[in-house]
């Protein structure tokens, strides 16, 4: 990197660490730090859910995946507006009606104390090593391109997100995730200019060669179970994007900061949808650098072509083929992405923590000046964890494979849960704990029987392709505690 490059950088990350400061107030209320007292606008909170949907992991693994193979996985974002119906049709409105910041509120009342305390517990863990990875994963293209210690560079980010987190509250997080969210946008439509007009034919080249390799397939339309085919990840994605949608504190948060419910349907709308014209611009990034290289093979190292090595491509183009100020906008643009993601998980986990754990099992009256005081030390608890369990992440990078099994486990069964308490009016307690328990049985099958299951056992491995293991344990919640509830009913 240039001292350009490295100068916008700085600046960009000062800037946003100042501006989010400057939403400070010294009388605030635990309202006002979680949502804002509901008078933030739709079109910023909609830019604040794309910047938070949108992680540093989508901005640099999209790309990957497409230089890769081809634009299979686009269909996830294909799937994206018939999570949005849903989310707009049931469960906006459901928390409006609540009326509580936290999202799994309507568990308790629903169920009672261990299913809010369940997916609460589970879902902050979640949160926890969402911060770590993402932390790790801003340092790495700064430790690669400029050798700092990667330490230092996870300290000054992550205390930077607290910062302004903490200081601003959630109209820090909205309006910082909205400029965020520009400058990514900015960064990824520039890169892909950039590709295009660097082929020798320009424009008309990229898709030429990206054709010729069938690079644009959204893979097999069979019907195949097995397979990563186009029906596969598009009932996959409805899975995964109504959960994000429907039922993520991060997302719900941003719909109690609305002024009204139409202003937080709008938000939601709003937000979901630029998600898929953005991720077709990181699939367009990702095809347009095979063509590149591949007119151009002599630029790219022979080890970017081992296996494992495609998500690290962009990065190196972001290095070695961008002009002078552009890579410091790109660099600025991953950590847009990422730093905006760190600062919804701490707002809304702080606000977690707040509203089921600490005004739910204190045996008394909880001030607002008491309220507030939690949110600021439960954010840093939450930052300062992240940034430790970064640290271990360094030197083992195993243990991050075997988290996201265990969060993927665990988070399975949270979906199942909402969708049985709001769609099955008459389902009781017991129905409902018998189904979450059955379910995550299930996905824990279907997610390590693969591994574990080998040899001689073969046969009890899980036949289906990974990506519905979440549609599976879902369905399996779902229909047990229906079933049961039915079955106690009639006797």
């Amino acid at each position: 990197m240039s001292t350009i490059d490295i100068i916008i950088f700085i600046v960009y990350l000062l800037g946003i660490v100042l501006f989010g400061i400057s939403f400070y107030q010294k009388e605030r209320t635990s309202d006002d730090y979680s949502t804002g007292s509901g008078t933030l606008p739709s079109w910023a909170i909609g830019l604040s859910i794309f910047a938070t949907f949108v992680s540093s992991i989508s901005f640099l693994a999209l790309p990957g995946i497409a230089f890769l193979s081809n634009w299979n996985a686009f269909v996830f974002s294909l799937s994206i507006p018939v999570a949005i119906f849903m989310a707009i049709k049931f469960f906006i409105p459901l928390y409006r009606k609540v009326g509580s910041p936290s999202a799994y509120t309507f568990l308790e009342e629903r169920f009672g104390p261990w299913a809010k305390n369940y997916v609460a517990s589970f879902w902050l863990l979640t949160q926890v090593m969402r911060v770590a990875v993402i932390l790790y994963l801003l340092a790495l293209p700064m430790y690669v391109i400029l050798d700092w210690d990667m330490r230092i560079i996870i300290i000054i980010t992550g205390i930077s997100v607290m910062i302004y987190s903490i200081f601003g509250g959630i109209k820090a997080v909205v309006w910082t995730d909205a400029i965020q969210a520009i400058i990514l946008i900015s960064g990824a439509v520039i890169t892909l200019a950039v590709l295009m007009f660097s082929l020798p034919e320009g424009p008309a080249q990229y898709f030429e060669v990206a054709a010729a390799y069938d690079k644009f397939s959204l893979g097999s339309f069979g019907l195949s179970l097995t397979e990563s085919t186009f029906w596969v990840v598009f009932i996959y994605g409805i899975f995964i994007n109504l959960q994000n949608y429907g039922i993520d504190q991060n997302y719900i948060q941003r719909y109690m900061s609305a002024r009204d419910e139409k202003e937080a349907i709008s938000s939601a709308f709003g937000g979901g949808l630029l998600y898929i014209p953005v991720s077709l611009l990181f699939f367009m990034i990702g095809t347009g650098l095979f063509v590149y290289y591949n007119v151009y093979p002599d630029l790219l190292p022979a080890e970017y072509n081992e296996p494992g090595m495609s998500d690290s491509v962009f990065p190196y183009f972001i290095v070695s083929g961008l002009p002078v100020g552009m890579t410091g906008l790109l660099i600025a643009s991953i950590f847009a992405a990422g730093m905006s993601t760190i600062s919804t998980s701490l707002n809304s986990g702080a606000t977690v923590i707040l509203s089921d754990f600490y005004k739910r099992y204190t045996k008394r009256n909880v001030t607002e000046k008491e309220s507030v005081r939690v949110l600021y030390i439960a954010s840093a608890i939450i930052c300062i964890l992240g940034i430790l369990i970064s640290f271990y992440i360094i030197r083992v990078e195993s243990a991050l494979d075997i988290w996201w099994n265990l969060a993927g486990i665990f988070s399975g069964g949270m979906l199942g849960l909402f969708l049985l308490g709001y769609f099955s009016k008459k389902v009781t307690n017991i129905p409902a704990m018998i189904g979450v328990v059955l379910g995550l049985l299930v996905i824990i099958w279907m997610s390590l029987s693969p591994a574990y299951f080998t040899g001689n056992l073969e046969k009890f491995q899980n036949p289906l392709h990974s990506y519905l293991t979440i549609v599976i344990g879902t369905l399996v919640i779902f229909l047990t505690g229906f079933l049961l509830s039915l079955l106690i009913k009639k006797e």
